[in-house]
């Protein structure tokens, strides 16, 4: 499945890094980015969380959540936001059912090897919890900063 603009938030339900239920139809009402990461305590997952963290004011400021989603273990979310004090929140994909819902579980090739996995990229919900922006392919540099940039327009 893949979203297209003006769709709604995706009705499931995962759980973030501390074990508590998130139900993400029941988010709309403010602007929602949800950012979808390979894997936790890994470079460029560490430092997209680092960026969304060090902005986390600045979203606040516009009333926007943020959610990072993996399919990590909370356990494993709960080491890798305490390692490095990160105040995103950092939520739990196991049974790819998100990831599915996203679109974000695809085919990836490295090193000549084919296999499944996380394709980073983020979707950005305005307030009427509609689909307004998406970025696939992410890059990590200057992403946080350009998702900002984009909630501002809101």
């Amino acid at each position: 499945m893949t979203l297209a603009l003006g769709d709604a938030i995706p009705a499931v339900k995962l759980a973030d890094a501390d074990g508590a239920t998130i139900d993400l139809a029941a988010m709309s009402g403010v602007p929602l980015v949800v950012y979808f990461y390979p894997k936790a305590d890994t470079p460029g997952c560490t430092v997209e969380a680092q960026d969304f963290t060090r902005l986390a004011s600045e979203f606040a400021h516009l009333k926007a959540q943020v959610l990072a989603v993996s399919r990590d273990a909370p356990a494993k979310l709960c080491k890798f936001r305490d390692k490095y004090g990160l105040t995103v929140r950092l939520a739990s994909d196991e049974n790819g059912a998100v990831c599915e819902a996203f679109g974000t579980w695809v085919e990836k090739q490295n090193y000549g090897r084919t296999y499944m996995g996380i394709e980073r990229s983020t979707f950005l919900f305005g307030a009427d919890g509609k689909l307004a922006r998406e970025w696939r392919k992410v890059r990590v540099k200057g992403h946080a900063e350009a998702v900002l940039e984009a909630a501002k327009g809101l």
